[in-house]
């Protein structure tokens, strides 16, 4: 039995039929397949053909007592290493990226915790369509893998793309995402730690300073390391989020906690300064509520202390500092000027700069500038998992290059 494995999706469409050929061609070479079924591609395919070339039970129906019981929707999305949809119709795309689960493929799609390559195949009007575009912007930005179709002539009789990729072609590149799943791991051995989400400072027991963060960023960024193989410690403020799989979470409110988290937990190889950290605090804490306004006395006055700078103050370590040091600038205006003088004013590597003036901070995309000693990078809007993935192969990319040693890897 091969050690690696797909869960193949087979949608409608008359390409259903090039899933059997990618079935065998997989086999070959020692990836195994199980499948889901849909409805459409079973006016193409049948289930008895599918579980021959597989070797594995075909299944279809969400509502199945017996699949159900014998697997289950939840264990089979998760029980290979790579999703894989081909055909992945126009409906498969807009049900993906519309979040919908209303049959097996779509539910397992939602609850699968792999990554997932779709292989879309369609009508040349239809994968042009102003709908298929967004959807596949979409699944883009949420880091799924979607390849482009080929160009060619059509079942349907016109031409242009929307043809399903050459079977040979698609099991190159089911390989190559294996490969980067159960291949060696470019940050084994290297402890990343790693700031995320905002501070809360306490005015008093109602009230505190704090700001729009949502951490979405910092934890997308501490997956990413983590899947490269690095030892991930999350230092996280206050958010709604949940820890991404294999990091060690730290939860901390204030900037104080942060701080001294973010000591405790060097020392490290790479620290990444996400977290959106208050620069002041209320001098003091009020034991009561403050009253906005008392009878012949106008509003209470806020006197503030400065918090500790965590990324200035790592990044000036004279001893165990880490080898890689980044930073983030989240600005309003003059972003990459601001960015550069923040890199110099902190002392740090690298500085992740990027505009907030938008919908960035709480929002799925970012659009970044990669800031270093050598100049600036420019990187165009994405999604924040891609952002994150990106950033992950850039700090692999370094220790790769500058063959440093592991300091940190107990």
């Amino acid at each position: 039995m091969s050690s690696k494995r797909i869960l193949l999706i087979i949608g409608g469409g008359i390409a259903a039929y090039k899933s059997l050929e990618l079935i065998r061609t997989l086999a070959k070479r020692g990836i195994s397949s199980r499948c889901i079924l849909t409805k459409g591609g079973a006016e193409f395919v049948t289930p008895l053909s599918v579980s021959a070339l597989s070797g594995d039970k075909c299944y279809s129906d969400l509502f199945s007592l017996d699949d159900e019981a014998e697997m289950g929707h939840i264990e089979l999305s998760r029980s290979a290493d790579l999703v894989v949809v081909c055909p992945a119709t126009a409906d498969l795309l807009a049900k993906a990226s519309g979040g919908h689960a209303n049959d097996l493929a779509s539910t397992t799609l939602m609850a699968t915790d792999k990554p997932v390559l779709m292989v879309p195949a369609m009508n040349v009007r239809m994968w042009e369509h102003a709908a298929t575009a967004r959807n596949v912007a979409t699944l883009r930005a949420d880091g799924v893998d979607v390849m482009e179709p080929d160009t060619g002539a059509m079942a349907c009789g016109e031409f242009g793309p929307g043809r399903l990729p050459e079977v040979e072609v698609i099991a190159d590149r089911v390989e190559a995402s294996l490969a980067r799943l159960t291949g060696p791991k470019p940050l084994e051995g290297r402890h990343v730690l790693l700031t995320a989400g905002p501070t809360r400072e306490p005015m008093d027991p109602v009230r505190y300073l704090s700001n729009h963060s949502s951490g979405k960023q910092g934890y997308a960024i501490a997956g990413a390391l983590a899947d490269l193989g690095a030892r991930v410690t999350l230092v996280s403020g206050p958010v709604s989020l949940a820890p991404p799989r294999g990091v060690d979470l730290v939860q901390v409110e204030t900037a104080r906690q942060m701080m001294a988290a973010c000591e405790a937990a060097l020392p490290a190889d790479v620290f990444v300064s996400v977290a959106a950290v208050a620069d002041w605090r209320p001098a003091t804490r009020a034991d009561r509520k403050l009253k906005l306004k008392e009878e012949g006395k106008g509003p209470p006055t806020l006197s503030l202390s400065e918090n500790p700078d965590i990324l200035a103050t790592i990044s000036r370590m004279t001893e165990g500092r880490p080898e890689l040091v980044i930073g983030f600038a989240a600005e309003t205006d003059s972003v990459e000027e601001n960015a550069a003088l923040k890199r110099e004013r902190k002392g740090c590597d690298w500085i992740v700069a990027n505009d907030v003036s938008g919908d960035v901070m709480g929002g799925s995309d970012n659009e970044i500038a990669l800031v270093t000693a050598t100049g600036v990078e420019r990187w165009p809007r994405m999604g924040k998992l891609l952002v994150a993935r990106q950033l992950a192969e850039r700090v692999a990319d370094y220790f790769v290059d500058s063959g440093k040693p592991r300091v940190a890897a107990e």
